[in-house]
């Protein structure tokens, strides 16, 4: 039997807020870099939105407003630092069809080009590997695994969802989200 090297998978959870339905209104981004199945880095930026518009219901979620991004940088400048993180990795996002429409739809806005970043999402990953559990929005994955949070905060999102990725990983053995996704037939 072979013996698997120590370590486990690297890789980035992004979590996107957005400041109304329009994918390209991002106005925070958090990324989490996963470093042989550990959290290594956590960061998050605000972003001014193309449009300063904010609809009251995601200021109701995320407590955002247009003064406090106001005089922050647009989703461009911020990118530079944001690629520069994500490199070749794999990207992970607990309901990733949201966030990669909300980064192709903001890269698009801007005339940058799409990276070709394999994405996985956690929400598929805990129903397969978790079946049954009455819900599976992040809070509750997070509640189940022990993972304690600020729900709606771009930094502290990308976090829980980096671990409940790297904790999948560990349950399953695999050394990437790859593996973990065949392993799992995703």
């Amino acid at each position: 039997m072979k013996r698997r090297p120590p370590g486990g998978p690297s890789f980035v959870s992004i979590d996107f807020e957005t400041a109304n339905p329009s994918p390209d209104s991002a106005c925070a981004i958090g990324i989490a870099v996963v470093r042989n199945g550990e959290v290594a880095e956590r960061l998050a930026w605000l972003i001014r939105p193309p449009r300063l518009y904010f609809h009251p219901f995601f200021i109701g979620i995320h407590g955002i407003t247009p003064a406090r991004v106001a005089a922050e940088p647009t989703f461009d400048r911020v990118w530079r630092e944001v690629a520069g993180l994500i490199g070749g990795l794999d990207i992970v996002a607990h309901n990733a069809a949201f966030d990669s429409k909300v980064m192709a739809a903001s890269l698009r806005a801007y005339g940058l080009a799409l990276p070709d970043n394999r994405w996985f999402c956690t929400v598929r990953i805990a129903r397969r590997l978790w079946p049954g559990w009455p819900s599976y929005r992040l809070s509750a994955v997070a509640a189940r695994m022990g993972i304690s949070f600020r729900h709606h905060d771009a930094a502290e999102d990308a976090a829980a969802c980096a671990a409940i990725a790297a904790l999948a990983c560990r349950e399953t053995g695999a050394l990437t989200l790859m593996e973990l996704a065949r392993r799992l037939k995703l």
